[in-house]
């Protein structure tokens, strides 16, 4: 485990996956930490994919190679490639065990920088090979409720923010066997109650001047209970998490394509997940080739993918 300090943040990463296992502001601590009672890890990097496969494996050139959800990259230990006193960073390499699950060569860095009150976590994904390579790769950090109550119904909001667009924000869930509906879409319509009108202007008047647009998702005991919320299309770009009383609480920028928002649905579990993701799990009944797989990455040989994610502290 490495620690990384600032004098406003301090975190821990451990080598076990490059995985953030704490986020702490003035003795506050902000990362779920792992009771399995509930979910067993803190922010785990999803890769070679995101989410389930149907039939719980892959095909490439017509082989099958077996893959556990979330793929293999969070249960191995990377190699320390830097370190400071405000960032890390760490190297997972292609080798003969990982060749046996996903036949592709690879090198993944993955790095954690802090930035006052912000905390910036990159990927590197080279492809090291001659050949074209495919890989999805995405982020599930879980967050402690502000002010969690567990005989109260009300976990708070999110202030979901993208890019100004026609119609609606549009969701779809996951459906069966780990596995998505995405010809399902479901419109998000959320707002504050109406005690929390100020707070609701000042954020509707903050959005319109930027040219972007918004939708608030009340949180309670129910959001979840039909798995993640996944939204794609690059719809949203901004998660804030909000207290009860509307105040922020931490939120995350990102530029992936598509976001997942996750709780463990009828556990009455104190945290929420913000899960931004270069990739998604396989729709209903895929069986075809990974590489035609929904929002997957294809890198050319000896190129390198770029992507990350901002983690802000309020």
């Amino acid at each position: 485990m490495e620690t990384l300090s600032n004098g406003i943040l301090t975190v821990e990463v451990s080598g076990h996956g490059a995985e953030l296992c704490s986020i702490r502001k003035g003795g506050t601590e902000y990362l779920w930490q792992a009771d399995p009672a509930f979910w067993k890890r803190h922010s785990p990097v999803l890769f070679p994919i995101v989410g389930s496969v149907w039939n719980g494996h892959f095909k490439v050139d017509g082989k099958e190679y077996p893959m556990s959800q979330h793929g293999f990259a969070r249960d191995m230990d990377f190699r320390l490639l830097a370190i400071g006193p405000d960032e890390v960073r760490y190297i997972l390499e292609s080798d003969e065990g990982t060749l046996a699950l996903y036949p592709y060569r690879f090198a993944l860095i993955i790095g954690y920088r802090l930035v006052g009150n912000r905390i910036e976590v990159t990927w590197s994904v080279s492809n090291t090979s001659e050949k074209e390579i495919h890989f999805q790769i995405g982020a599930h950090p879980a967050y402690y409720y502000p002010d969690f109550d567990p005989s109260s119904a009300g976990r708070g909001f999110f202030l979901l923010e993208g890019p100004s667009a026609p119609g609606e924000m549009e969701y779809y869930l996951v459906k069966e066997k780990g596995c998505a509906d995405p010809d399902t879409k479901y419109t998000l319509r959320g707002s504050f109650p109406s005690r929390y009108g100020r707070e609701t202007d000042d954020i509707a008047a903050r959005v319109a001047k930027e040219g972007r647009r918004s939708e608030i998702l009340p949180l309670d005991t129910h959001t979840f209970d039909r798995d993640a919320l996944i939204f794609d299309d690059s719809q949203i770009d901004m998660v804030t998490l909000l207290t009860g009383a509307g105040e922020p609480w931490l939120g995350m920028k990102f530029d992936s394509p598509l976001v997942g928002l996750w709780s463990p649905g009828g556990k009455n579990a104190p945290f929420v997940c913000i899960e931004p993701w270069f990739g998604r799990c396989d729709r209903v009944g895929y069986d075809g080739e990974f590489r035609f797989r929904d929002h997957v990455m294809h890198l050319a040989p000896m190129q390198t993918f770029n992507a990350g994610y901002e983690i802000e502290i309020f």
